[in-house]
């Protein structure tokens, strides 16, 4: 992959994708994680203000130092860049107090961690209409696409996507040329929404390698008689998920109404 001309191809359609919106730039939340860092990186580069925003929810002290480095080596290098941090955690606090208890903790649980994406998307739409800008998805071409390993209105809540057509490998092979700090490139991946060190690996059962190569085999239709145990596994795994995924993946189904059952409504359309 020749990486300026991808960078360059990813900025010239944001700054298009901008300018036909009538919007004057973006705003991104920034976790600490690679996705993240490579999609503000490429925001920076247009030119256009781009507002970096912490939203920390009981986050691991690891998770907001590598967020704060970013953004400082964002605002050192970019003077279109701007940041802002807000603590979420009293409001998540405040909404644990306000719903009713539960008695499965396991569903709570991963209920409540789609709750803080949805807090974030709601904090970032916030600043966007602030400020008349758009909303950067960080989303790669495996989580997007291929597991949906990401929250419906949550993280999946965006205006635009610039590194979705991107598999992870080569979203590391971007953010190496950007010249992405090394903290940020060895940290394992995670979605940050746990509270804990459990990496997306330990969420999905398999490497992003792995899921790369689940990809490949179920998109070109490749030959799976010679597979290994552990691809097997992967491939359960990758299919499980595409399948169960799929609804966040899609767009959102309409229902149909056929014109003889259309007319059956009293009033009409004059046109």
């Amino acid at each position: 992959m020749n990486s300026e001309t991808v960078v360059n191809h990813i900025v010239n359609w944001l700054i298009d994708y901008a300018r036909n919106s009538n919007t004057k730039g973006f705003v991104i939340g920034i976790s600490g994680g690679i996705d993240s860092a490579l999609t503000s990186t490429l925001g920076a580069k247009t030119g256009l203000p781009l507002i970096c925003v912490e939203m920390p929810i009981y986050q691991n002290k690891n998770q907001v130092t590598r967020a704060k480095e970013h953004i400082n080596f964002l605002k050192n290098n970019f003077p279109n860049v701007s940041s802002q941090e807000v603590e979420l955690t009293p409001v998540f606090d405040a909404f644990l107090q306000a719903v009713p208890k539960v008695k499965n903790e396991q569903d709570r649980n991963m209920s409540l961690v789609n709750t803080r994406s949805r807090l974030r998307m709601t904090t970032l739409y916030y600043f966007a209409a602030l400020h008349n800008c758009l909303v950067l998805g960080t989303g790669n071409k495996i989580e997007d696409f291929g597991v949906g390993f990401f929250t419906k209105y949550g993280d999946g809540g965006v205006d635009l996507s610039p590194i979705a057509n991107l598999l992870k490998s080569e979203v590391y092979e971007l953010a190496q040329f950007l010249g992405i700090k090394e903290a940020i490139l060895l940290a394992p991946p995670t979605d940050g929404l746990w509270g804990d060190d459990r990496t997306d690996e330990d969420q999905i059962g398999a490497s992003y390698p792995e899921l790369e190569w689940a990809m490949n085999v179920v998109d070109n239709k490749i030959g799976e008689e010679n597979n290994t145990q552990r691809q097997k596994e992967v491939l359960a795994i990758y299919r499980r998920l595409n399948t169960i995924n799929r609804h966040k993946m899609l767009p959102i189904p309409v229902c149909e109404i056929p014109s003889n059952l259309k007319k059956l409504f009293k009033v009409q359309s004059t046109k």
